[in-house]
């Protein structure tokens, strides 16, 4: 059963809410920002499951939930009736009669168990400016029992009059040795691919949970270094045939899909050449393996570093940020992948 113990990172989130459980002074209103997959709706169940426990105890420096008492059990199970999230049938949108109904309209109903009522908003940006007025008026005014406790991966979607009326939680990411450390030790994933997920999770640690237990991503990035290798002898149709083989969307992403090209695999197609051609870069400096994110590909690595100089994979990794940039930039992708490939086959074997 999860509990405070099991957050990794975020020690100023930890710390607030401890210090909240432990004084009893807990706000009426927050909201917890951070990526998609960084762990804010966890963060947000251990809270309110901790406030509402019956029997709270201090384990291990902190104040948790005992994961024994009704109240507990029920939390668990997502089936308590003080602890309310707010679902929305819109999938774009959480409209004005979402809030009003289960929300405003709800909160004058006392808590049925505990001394507080909480509610719990996910994907909060989506509030329109309506169901964002409707919840002000009861954050205004807010009866003494009740928690609110809105989750969302952009905290400017939200009016002034909201953000300043709740305390802002803000999720930092966390270091990779923490990341590599949990996978290794609470998911048994072995070391070189436990720092690898790390490094491509850049601090969140739902992403490198998602990619450790992904076999679509170790294939992709195979299949990627493997394309790299053999770029040489490749024309450019050749290479974009390719890429594309690479990121074709499975049937469920298809709406997720852009000229044939699985969007939500682009970035780590990316970030798996820009981490390639970083461990070029460090391999050629120290000539030592130690701090290799792909060490896996180390004979590859070997052999480039001894037919390219520094300036060569420095430009490789420029060309690369441009890439990135230009896609961000609603640039084609096939021309920014295009020309990026050529780049790198014309720096590697111009030397």
């Amino acid at each position: 059963m999860a509990e405070f113990s099991d957050i990794i990172g975020q020690e100023q989130i930890k710390e607030h809410m401890q210090n909240a459980l432990k004084t009893g002074k807990i706000s009426h209103a927050y909201i917890i920002s951070g990526e998609n997959g960084s762990g804010k709706e966890f963060i947000a169940k251990i809270f309110a499951k901790t406030i509402q426990c019956e029997e709270k105890e201090d384990r291990n420096g902190f104040i948790e939930a005992c994961n024994k008492c009704h109240s507990c059990i029920q939390a668990e199970s997502d089936n308590h009736p003080d602890i309310i999230t707010i679902t929305h049938e819109k999938p774009a949108s959480i409209g004005v009669n979402d809030i009003r109904d289960k929300l405003r309209d709800d909160v004058v109903i006392k808590p049925y168990a505990s001394e507080h009522k909480i509610y719990i908003i996910p994907e909060g940006e989506k509030m329109t400016p309506a169901a964002q007025n409707a919840l002000l008026k009861t954050l205004e005014e807010p009866p003494s029992y009740i928690v609110i406790i809105i989750l969302t991966n952009n905290i400017n979607a939200f009016l002034p009059t909201i953000t300043s009326r709740c305390i802002h939680l803000s999720i930092k990411p966390v270091q990779d040795d923490l990341i590599r450390q949990y996978l290794m030790e609470e998911c048994h994933v072995v070391d070189y691919k436990a720092a690898l997920c790390a490094s491509f999770a850049k601090g969140n640690v739902g992403k490198a949970l998602q990619l450790a237990s992904n076999e679509k991503f170790e294939a992709l990035k195979n299949a990627t270094i493997e394309l790299i290798s053999k770029l040489k002898g490749l024309e450019i149709h050749d290479m974009m045939d390719r890429v594309h083989e690479i990121l074709s969307p499975d049937e469920d992403d298809e709406k997720n899909s852009k000229n044939g090209i699985d969007i939500s695999q682009l970035e780590d197609f990316l970030d798996v050449l820009l981490f390639l051609f970083r461990d070029i870069l460090v391999y050629k400096a120290t000539n030592e393996e130690e701090h290799l994110i792909f060490s896996d590909k180390l004979s590859y690595i070997k052999d480039v570093t001894q037919n390219c100089t520094y300036d060569a994979i420095n430009r490789i990794i420029g060309n690369m940020e441009i890439a990135k940039n230009r896609i961000s930039s609603n640039v084609n992708i096939d021309l920014a992948l295009e020309l990026m490939l050529i780049g790198i086959k014309e720096t590697l074997w111009q030397e």
